[in-house]
This record gives C-alpha cells, structure tokens and sequence, in this order.
C-alpha cells in the first residue's frame, strides 16, 4: 500500500488529473480522497484545486461528447422516444439545466447528468460554465475541509 501511495505522490498532479478524469467518466470512482491525501502531503492547494477541477471537467465532456454521438440510437432504438418526447425532455433540460449541471459533482446521479445533456445538445457554453462552476465550487470545499482539519 505505501509503494502506491509512493507512486502516487511522485506524480501527484499527473495521478489526480487522471483520477479526476475516470471519475467524472461513468466509471464508478471518487477523486475528493486522493485530494485529500495530497492536500494532507502539503501540495500546492490551488494547483491540487485547478488540475483536479481540470480532469474532472475534462471527463464530463466525455460523457457530453458520447451522449451526444449516441443521441439517435439511445433516443429512438433503445429508449424509444418519439421526437415529441425528445423535446419535452430537452426543455425540461433548458429550464433545470444549469441547476442540474452545477450538481454534476454529486456521486451517482451527477455523471449521468453530463451524458444526457449531451444527448439532448445542451447548450455546450452553458454546460462548460455550470460544470466548471460546480466541480470547482466541490473541490475547494473538499480541498479547505482537510486544511482546516490539518490545522
């Protein structure tokens, strides 16, 4: 376990970017315990900030990106909406989306999230502005949590 961490720390800013990245992918992860760890190892905290803010956006374009490719087949062959349907559901997206998009952080639910914003063709300033806004807002949270617990 400490030769990973050993790894890890050797290539801190390279090791949460990537982690940060997969974790805003479908891929079921976490990225707010690694900065933790490296908050914990007394890294530049605004840099820990920004590079994991950086992947983890980065990942929610993936899933903007593959929602947004795959709009036709999961809306019409798998899902079976009609395009009154698509509709309905991309104004429901218009008028709750920068709210939804900021909580894009949030285990589970947020990663879907960015997927179907891309299938829907959100707004794609809009989704970068709410996205940003709301993995930023998280990680200095998580970030200024462990520093005042180290204090």
């Amino acid at each position: 376990m400490l030769d990973i961490l050993k790894i890890l720390l050797e290539n801190a800013y390279l090791s949460l970017f990537t982690y940060s990245f997969l974790a805003s992918t479908l891929i079921p992860l976490g990225s707010e315990g690694l900065l933790a760890y490296f908050v914990s190892q007394k890294l530049n905290i605004f840099i820990i900030i920004l590079v994991a803010t950086a992947g983890n956006y980065l990942g929610a374009v993936t899933n903007y990106y593959i929602g947004m490719k795959g709009s036709n087949t999961v809306f019409h062959k798998i899902i079976k909406f009609d395009d009154k349907e698509t509709e309905k559901a991309s104004k429901k997206l218009k008028k709750y989306g920068p709210i939804m998009l900021f909580f894009s952080w949030l285990p589970i639910i947020g990663d879907p999230l960015t997927f179907v914003a891309g299938l829907l063709k959100y707004d794609f300033k809009k989704f970068t502005f709410y996205v940003i806004l709301g993995k930023l807002f998280r990680y200095i949270v998580v970030a200024f949590v462990t520093f005042d617990i180290l204090l």
